[in-house]
């Protein structure tokens, strides 16, 4: 591959993952550093720390013996996606390449990618609320700011009063929030800090308003894999929500709560010269990524789900 050509692949892929990290309405969480070690293909290693409690201090006697205790809990990474397109080379030439290349890739990172990752990322937050029974009631239309407050006073009550929140909300609870005299009086403009960029969002009381599509706001989904034939079919790739997935209406959690981890963003670009296929540009495109929530972060991820 030629010297320009790897310059691009680079280029490119820099590009790309700066895009998913500050247009993914989840990209934040990419943010949250985190000490991993991998360990082969897709298992990540992360150090969890527990003490003992405080004991009563004897004056003959002297401190009571605590206990450190350090164990590494192993995750895999469960999303491995990607996707390979061809440009004809009668489309572009080599000096307009990069041009094309770049809206086309960027487009797809866009409107196909930050998408998905959205979606599981919220999904599997969703799932873990529900699963551990950390979840609200209520009907938005008239008890919204019930709603709210009590999501994020079961954060606040479980993890302390000094956590930044995040709110994720779908447009049903979106236009309740709106409507409700309590909240919408109280909403404000904020900076908020997401992959180096800085970001103007709403918030109330000091936790941001993070509306979403209803598209990325269910409780589970089917991720196609690109290849399959048949009912449903499969070849077009992309997700779905599953059968029986819930509605996730609001999803409120501290900044800190969960990391958003990846092994690779990566695109390969071959020129029609090394591409053995047809006479055209090749472009692939991996993610390999996955969400990880500390045991000890749990019980900080409250949904309001329907």
């Amino acid at each position: 591959m030629a010297i320009n050509t790897i310059a691009l692949s680079e280029k490119m892929t820099g590009e790309l993952d700066k895009a998913v990290v500050q247009k993914a309405m989840t990209g934040f969480l990419a943010d949250n550093a985190m000490k991993v070690k991998f360990v082969g293909v897709g298992t990540v290693l992360i150090p969890n720390v527990e003490f003992s409690g405080l004991g009563d201090y004897d004056r003959d006697g002297g401190f009571a013996q605590g206990s450190i205790s350090v164990a590494n809990t192993a995750y895999e990474l469960a999303m491995d996606r990607g996707r390979s397109f061809m440009l004809d080379a009668q489309d572009c030439d080599e000096t307009g390449i990069p041009g094309l290349a770049g809206q086309v890739m960027g487009e797809f990172v866009r409107t196909k990618v930050i998408p998905e990752m959205d979606a599981y990322v919220l999904s599997k937050l969703g799932a873990l609320a529900e699963m551990q029974g950390q979840t609200v009631i209520g009907q938005p239309a008239t008890e919204a700011f019930t709603i709210f407050n009590h999501a994020c006073n079961s954060v606040y009550n479980n993890l302390g009063y000094d956590e930044e929140l995040v709110a994720f909300i779908d447009s049903t609870m979106w236009a309740a929030i709106q409507n409700s005299p309590e909240i919408s009086r109280s909403i404000t403009l904020n900076d908020f800090k997401q992959g180096g960029v800085d970001m103007k969002v709403k918030s109330v009381n000091g936790v941001y308003l993070l509306p979403m599509p209803d598209s990325r706001m269910k409780t589970d989904y089917i991720f196609y894999d690109g290849r399959t034939p048949g009912i449903p079919d499969q070849t077009g790739g992309g997700f779905v929500p599953a059968t029986g997935a819930s509605n996730i209406g609001l999803l409120v959690m501290p900044r800190r709560g969960a990391s958003l981890v990846k092994k690779t963003e990566k695109v390969r670009i071959f020129d029609p010269d090394k591409n053995q296929q047809a006479d055209a540009w090749k472009f692939d495109y991996r993610l390999y990524y996955d969400l990880i929530v500390k045991e000890s972060l749990k019980a900080g991820v409250v949904a309001y789900i329907y």
